[in-house]
């Protein structure tokens, strides 16, 4: 479907006052974000505008009923300076996703990628030149209308704005297996990508980063003893020549990045299983030498080292060596960057000429 979305240029660009050697995700923000609303069971009037405040009554249902979800994407240049992205059309599925779970509309993924599109063609200038930096793209959908009583929102909006990004590791992470809070239960939210997983995280990682540890390693709700995910990324081992990773019950984000490192494990001729990993595994893995690599995946982590995992009163050693996850990590760069060839077809290129 073609759409007819207006576009509002900032006058002047601040891009000429960032240092892009020198960016943290989240911090600074592009020139537009695409803004389109909910009403009357229809989304209506996309637009680009300059990035500005939005006005929210007190009473936004999204304050007080949580119903708030998001994405996560990459934008990249190629060698002749094109834009890039990494296979929107995932995010805007598993946007929809999070949106039935949450009793929200559903957004048209076409109109989803072509916001995107546009956005990232007018704010092109924004992409971090660096191999391993990106212009990191925030979706999301948010309940703006003003009521106050239990049921799903008539009023939306969806938003994409832009942050550009330095890697968010440079080093392998330490992570702190948690045994008093849960990310997700059976029945929950754990694999919508909602506002509210993240809320309830917050605490048990100021813990685990007081401890010393970077993030938490999240462990089933019932027993604490089957891995899940981390705070910011899914998880892989390999365990004797395997890759072995927590199989999606309901529990874990099915992460963009997971698939893809999947189907490119694969695609080199490893051997790659889904299936519920048990703590005690990785401990005697750990023990006997058979844990050779920990990593995470996300698309703001990217491909990122797990040294070593706190349990109790224990530290589970993984290693100092890493060479299928850089290996991993070379490539995803490589492949965005268009230094390597995209043989999975993962990327989208941009045409500037979409915004004059």
């Amino acid at each position: 479907m073609n759409y007819n979305i207006t576009i509002d240029k900032i006058k002047e660009s601040k891009v000429s006052t960032i240092d892009f050697n020198n960016v943290h995700l989240g911090k600074t923000f592009t020139d537009h974000m695409f803004i389109c609303d909910y009403e009357n069971g229809e989304w209506t009037n996309p637009r680009i505008e300059p990035l500005h405040l939005i006005p929210t009554h007190p009473a936004a249902m999204a304050l007080h009923y949580g119903q708030a979800i998001f994405e996560g994407m990459k934008a990249t240049v190629d060698a002749e300076g094109t834009p890039m992205l990494f296979r929107p059309e995932k995010n805007a599925s598993r946007l929809n996703f999070s949106a039935s779970r949450m009793g929200m509309p559903t957004f048209p993924e076409d109109l989803f990628v072509e916001g995107l599109k546009q956005l990232v063609a007018l704010d092109h200038d924004w992409i971090p030149p660096q191999e391993g930096s990106a212009l990191y793209l925030r979706p999301f959908m948010y309940a703006d209308e003003a009521f106050i009583g239990m049921r799903a929102a008539t009023h939306y909006k969806f938003i994409i704005m832009a942050s550009p990004s330095q890697p968010l590791y440079n080093k392998p992470v330490r992570l702190y297996a948690e045994t008093k809070f849960i990310r997700a239960a059976n029945g929950g939210t754990g694999e919508a990508k909602a506002a509210g997983n993240y809320a309830a995280a917050v605490q048990p990682t100021e813990i685990a980063k007081q401890k010393g540890y970077d993030q938490v390693l999240w462990l089933d709700a019932r027993e604490f003893h089957y891995i899940q995910e981390v705070g910011t990324m899914n998880i892989f081992f390999k365990i004797n020549g395997e890759f072995i990773t927590p199989s999606l019950d309901g529990c874990i984000l099915a992460g963009i990045t997971r698939m893809s490192i999947i189907e490119l494990l694969r695609h080199k001729g490893f051997k790659v299983t889904e299936r519920p990993i048990h703590i005690e595994e990785i401990i005697e893995a750990s023990k006997n030498g058979t844990l050779e690599e920990a990593f995470g995946t996300g698309t703001a982590v990217g491909i990122t080292m797990i040294q070593e995992i706190g349990y109790k009163d224990s530290t589970i050693k993984v290693s100092d060596s890493f060479p299928i996850a850089q290996m991993l990590l070379d490539t995803l760069n490589g492949v965005r960057s268009g230094k390597m060839k995209d043989e999975l077809n993962w990327m989208l290129k941009v045409e500037n000429s979409l915004v004059n």
